[in-house]
């Protein structure tokens, strides 16, 4: 492998931003030094006026392989994901065959060694009939289980309170899970389509998929965690009303229950309907203005503790149906962060919190060992950004196999200029280096 020097950057790391210089050798940061260095046998990187952050580790995506190919691959979603400054990922078991057994979860960890240009880890997906299959997860190994407690659809759907009573009760490893009430959706459907029928659009979408459905939820998957003492997880918060469940008195550390918020869902609201229309339909709604500015503010005061992409690409075919037709989810890898620095652009959060919640935050609530931090002896999962480098999204700079994003046509400030993963420059301004694959992800607190 190559070895590098990373010269006179602007380190964004554990709450302080200041200059250093960072040696990157056999995959690992070798050393961290205030001033600026020249080694025999290292390549030099001019960082000054940049800055570099721990590689973004996204806790939740959606890269469609096996069995939905058509839609994206492990390969083209991890490229964008580290064009986009995502070194690790967590993906989810809703693919075909569903991820519901250790041989078929071991078999996505095969594909992804393979041809994964990011770290990568897996959920094992809850199934009303598979109790005994959770129970086999080596939590080292294995970031978590996913429950679908709303929108989903076959046997991965979970919402049977015995069912449900018996997983919290049981589990050891940290439950994943997506709450929203179906029978308040189906039953918002259905007035709506009553009232509005081929007019229904994509504006409703918030109110079909109701606060209400969200909280009823939540809160349902909260008190089954505390009567238990579960480790939960509550992924893609998406209202003001659910921030009343989490706490942000006791240090992360201490938490057993703990919250995501998505950045779509701090971008976006029920405003943007009207131009986006089904690409900026995702489940959970978009809702409003009032809640997206809570998320961000629950971001801020540590009610919210990580912040995730929910990437979940379909083809622009599919999205251009009628709404009811029209799948929910869309692609965000790749431009997630820098969407989390134009934030920064506008004072709404700091640098040094973008990193605690898209990186140092998520290592410690997944017990990832040594990811998530720019410190010696750790792996070199870096990204190295210029922040005043404007360029717009546009279809051919787009790396989704999907083709589209819902933020074409935005200008963003910020541009990702290079991506190391395990010490492998994988992206340099533009070109990929595709000779190393990222590694398995393990894992060393789940309780």
């Amino acid at each position: 492998m190559k070895k590098y020097i990373i010269n006179n950057a602007n380190l964004v790391n554990e709450g302080q931003i200041y200059e250093a210089s960072v040696c990157i050798n056999n995959g690992l940061i070798e050393r961290i030094e205030k001033n600026s260095l020249s080694l025999h046998g290292y390549e030099i990187i001019d960082a000054d006026g940049l800055f570099l952050l721990p590689g973004m580790i996204d806790d939740q995506v959606h890269f469609r392989e096996p069995g939905l190919i058509h839609k994206g691959t492990i390969y083209s979603e991890s490229k964008a994901a580290i064009a986009g400054g995502i070194t690790s990922y967590m993906e989810m078991p809703n693919t075909l065959p569903a991820a519901v057994n250790l041989p078929l979860l071991e078999d996505k960890y095969a594909l992804a060694a393979q041809s994964s240009l990011a770290n990568f880890s897996f959920y094992l997906g809850a199934t009303p009939e598979n109790l005994e299959e959770l129970l086999k997860v080596n939590s080292t190994t294995v970031c978590g289980i996913k429950i679908f407690m709303g929108s989903s659809t076959g046997n991965l759907l979970v919402d049977d309170e015995y069912v449900l009573e018996n997983i919290f009760s049981q589990v050891q490893i940290l439950i994943a899970a997506h709450c929203e009430s179906d029978p308040i959706i189906r039953k918002n459907q259905q007035e709506f389509i009553m009232q509005y029928g081929d007019k229904l659009d994509a504006q409703y979408h918030h109110l079909i998929r109701s606060a209400e459905a969200c909280y009823k939820s939540s809160s349902f998957a909260v008190a089954l965690a505390k009567k238990h003492k579960t480790r939960l997880h509550i992924l893609h918060i998406s209202t003001a009303h659910e921030l009343d469940l989490f706490d942000n008195h006791i240090p992360l550390k201490d938490k057993k229950i703990t919250a995501e918020a998505c950045v779509h869902h701090l971008w976006y609201c029920n405003d943007d309907y009207a131009q986006k229309g089904n690409f900026i339909k995702w489940n959970p709604a978009i809702k409003t203005i009032q809640d997206r500015d809570a998320l961000l503010k629950a971001v801020l005061d540590n009610k919210i503790d990580v912040i995730a992409t929910d990437h979940a690409p379909h083809t622009f075919q599919e999205k251009s149906k009628t709404y009811i037709e029209a799948p929910s989810g869309g692609p965000l890898v790749q431009h997630a962060l820098v969407a989390l620095l134009e934030l920064y652009h506008q004072n709404k959060i700091s640098l040094p919190k973008i990193v605690e919640k898209t990186s140092h935050a998520v290592a410690d609530l997944f017990g990832i060992e040594k990811r998530g931090y720019i410190r010696e002896g750790y792996f070199a999962d870096l990204v190295l950004v210029d922040l005043n480098q404007p360029w717009e999204v546009r279809k051919e700079n787009i790396l989704y196999q999907c083709g589209w994003s819902p933020f074409e046509g935005t200008s963003f400030h910020s541009k990702i200029r290079n991506t190391f993963v395990n010490g492998h420059l994988v992206y340099n301004q533009g070109f990929f280096n595709e000779e190393q694959k990222g590694q398995r992800l393990r894992f060393n607190k789940q309780s």
